[in-house]
């Protein structure tokens, strides 16, 4: 059972960035390609963005590319969200998760949420204007 476990949220300004991390434990990480997604209440939880086990394939959501980059280091099992020029529109809980798969090969296929078998809990970024 892997568990995943989001941190760095919190409250920033318009244009500024913020690093989230998602440290994996009970399993290890490289078997699983890795996501980012994020929720506001009362809206379904959308894909942000993408890396396959290795970290040579990623993909993102058309409004965050060129401001947010997915990256991760197998060696300490995490995942990192790099997230620059953040707009007040990007205010959301942001989640990591495992997919089943070691890789993705479409931005359709990493924004299925049912080929992700394991969530974390969730931080919240707020973005204030």
């Amino acid at each position: 059972q892997v568990r995943l476990t989001e941190s760095g949220g919190g409250l920033v300004q318009a244009g500024a960035s913020r690093r989230l991390s998602c440290a994996a434990s009970g399993g290890t990480s490289e078997t699983y390609a890795m996501g980012w997604f994020r929720q506001v209440p009362g809206k379904e939880r959308e894909f942000v963005a993408a890396i396959s086990w290795s970290g040579a394939t990623t993909f993102y959501e058309d409004s965050v590319k060129g401001r947010f980059t997915v990256s991760r280091d197998n060696v300490e099992d995490t995942v990192y969200l790099q997230m620059d020029n953040l707009k007040p529109e990007d205010t959301a809980e942001y989640y990591c998760a495992a997919n089943r798969y070691r890789n993705i090969a479409s931005v359709k296929d990493a924004a299925r949420t049912s080929d992700y078998d394991y969530w974390g809990q969730g931080t919240q970024v707020t973005v204030s204007s």
